[in-house]
């Protein structure tokens, strides 16, 4: 072992200008790795844009077409050749993008305010994701150019705007949706798995008709608790979970609740702080 190290120290020292070429070839290696992440995110920034042209057209000939799709003629000839449509009265034109904008906020609230959902697909719920962050702004963006109403006195550029809008916003939650779907639970520790896989069983126990009700009140404070500080729920969710937990147990009376929001605020929009800080 001695002559190993001697031998090992007498190399170095006789081949100690080794460092600076190694030193250059590390440095290129880096330099390299760098440019090539930087061509990864120009190249998912012109695919974000040209995925929101595509949607954004598409939503307008949706809107210009009724929502219909073109037929071809018999025999498989070419349909005849038509006259380019009427603009789509400014009205009409934003009924259906509300549908279109509302659709997407409705599968984004799908993820929010179901648990069993948030702990399977936690990027949804963290602002901090790359991903997730562009889809809360291009929903902050969309929200913030929808027009008060359907009949509201708009201009054509506000129209278009809220067009490029909604396209944007829905290109952004798709591949927000994708990349948590390919995440799951992989930016978390081992343990913080075993933690959510733990959260994941009681939640089966919380919502099943059949436990005792003490069974899935004690199943429901498991899931709180192991979901603290790895997953932020938002008031809605609680309510909703709390609502499913005590679904199946006698009903107790309970005041008249006032008419809720359509779409209620969450905390991911703030974003969220998802982990404790570590």
């Amino acid at each position: 072992m001695d002559a190993f190290f001697s031998g090992l120290w007498g190399f170095a020292g006789d081949y100690w200008w080794l460092v600076f070429p190694l030193m250059g070839v590390a440095g290129g290696v880096a330099k390299s790795w760098e440019r090539a992440a930087k061509r990864r995110h120009e190249r998912r920034l012109e695919t974000l844009r040209l995925k929101t042209q595509l949607k954004t057209a598409e939503i307008e000939a949706r809107a210009l077409n009724g929502g219909g799709r073109g037929r071809s003629g018999r025999g498989g000839q070419h349909p005849a050749p038509q006259d380019t449509p009427a603009p789509v009265p400014s009205n009409e034109l934003l009924t259906r993008l509300f549908q279109d904008h509302d659709e997407i906020t409705a599968r984004w609230l799908d993820y929010e305010l179901d648990v069993g959902k948030l702990i399977a697909f936690p990027a949804m719920s963290d602002g901090r994701q790359p991903l997730t962050a562009a889809f809360l702004r291009a929903k902050k963006t969309a929200d913030a150019l929808r027009p008060a109403s359907a009949d509201a006195k708009v201009t054509e550029k506000q129209v278009s705007e809220y067009l490029d809008a909604v396209g944007a916003y829905a290109v952004a939650f798709e591949i927000a949706e994708r990349d948590a779907r390919r995440l799951r639970d992989s930016s978390f520790s081992e343990d913080e798995r075993k933690r959510l896989d733990r959260a994941q069983h009681m939640l089966k126990v919380a919502l099943d008709e059949s436990a005792t009700q003490a069974e899935r009140q004690l199943a429901y404070k498991r899931v709180r608790d192991e979901l603290d500080g790895l997953i932020l729920l938002s008031d809605e969710a609680v309510q909703v979970l709390e609502k499913q937990v005590a679904g199946a147990l006698p009903a107790a009376p309970t005041p008249a609740a006032s008419p809720a929001a359509p779409y209620p605020t969450t905390s991911a929009e703030t974003p969220p702080e998802r982990r404790n800080p570590s």
